[in-house]
């Protein structure tokens, strides 16, 4: 009976800010729900019908896919970069583990508005060089796409370092000690060693990254709106516009929600599994 009151704030934790949504929006996906209207009766699957034939649909997922493939690779790769650094660094340790953490402290809204404005042909700080050079950040696909991983890198690649750090001084010193006895190099030991026993460290960071990733949703919001011409649409803003704009429709927003709660436990298996089976070979 202790057990259990223990446990109790925890299961109405998760009851109230999970399940009961979980269950709402999936009453939503089946139902004719109109954002003003409320609830018109049930009606599956035409919600789904419609979702799947959305005219951005398609393009949302592979513009999400792209950029989570180019951020996760990013933050990953950099991230690591970022705690070597540190951990080799004796003098600058504390300053450089500071500085590549103070962006993480900035909230991921504030960070999207503090680029906006950096990015503004305007009134940012480069107007004057965009306007004499013709350049613009915003104003393409591709400067849209990348202006908007730069922004992700600055701010979480601090965050990214800090996990990194975590699972580097787990590793013993005394495995490092024992290769460098048996005349390993810099890059044998790195290849050999640190990496293979950071793949749990590497199965965290990358199911974090894909799940951000695929969520991503503030800062394609505040500096692009999905644009030029819809170009930088994610999945979470297709369900946004679907649900408060154009059609305001719950019910098509509730559908888009539930294919992408299954995608993300779909691609969350995945890389689970494929870390378990690295780690069994």
């Amino acid at each position: 009976m202790q057990g259990w009151l223990y446990a109790a704030p925890t299961a109405i934790f998760v009851a109230l800010l999970f399940i009961v949504p979980l269950v709402l929006v999936l009453q939503m996906s089946a139902s004719d729900w109109p954002l003003l209207s409320g609830n018109q009766g049930i009606n599956f699957p035409d919600n789904y019908t419609d979702a799947v034939t959305h005219r951005l649909f398609w393009d949302s997922i592979r513009f999400t896919l792209l950029y989570t493939l180019i951020t996760t690779v990013i933050l990953i790769g950099l991230g690591l970069g970022l705690a070597l650094l540190v951990q080799e660094s004796t003098r600058w340790k504390g300053f450089l583990r500071t500085a590549f953490l103070i962006p993480s402290a900035l909230g991921l809204a504030s960070a999207s508005l503090l680029f906006y404005v950096l990015y503004s042909p305007i009134a940012g700080p480069f107007a004057n060089l965009m306007k004499s050079w013709g350049i613009t950040f915003l104003g393409t696909p591709e400067g849209a796409l990348w202006s908007t991983i730069f922004l992700i890198v600055w701010r979480y690649a601090g965050f990214y370092m800090l996990l990194m750090l975590v699972g580097l001084q787990g590793i013993p010193d005394d495995v490092y000690e024992a290769a460098r006895i048996d005349g390993a190099n810099r890059w044998q030991t790195f290849r050999d060693i640190t990496v293979p026993l950071l793949k749990p460290t590497f199965a965290l960071t990358t199911v974090m990254c894909v799940t951000g990733s695929l969520l991503a949703f503030e800062q394609f919001y505040i500096l692009t709106k999905g644009g030029p011409d819809n170009s930088t649409m994610t999945v979470v803003q297709l369900i946004y516009n679907v649900a408060f704009q154009g059609q305001n429709s719950l019910g098509v927003a509730g559908a888009l929600s539930v294919i992408v709660l299954l995608a993300l436990i779909v691609i969350n298996v995945f890389q689970l599994r494929a870390f378990r089976r690295t780690d069994e070979s």
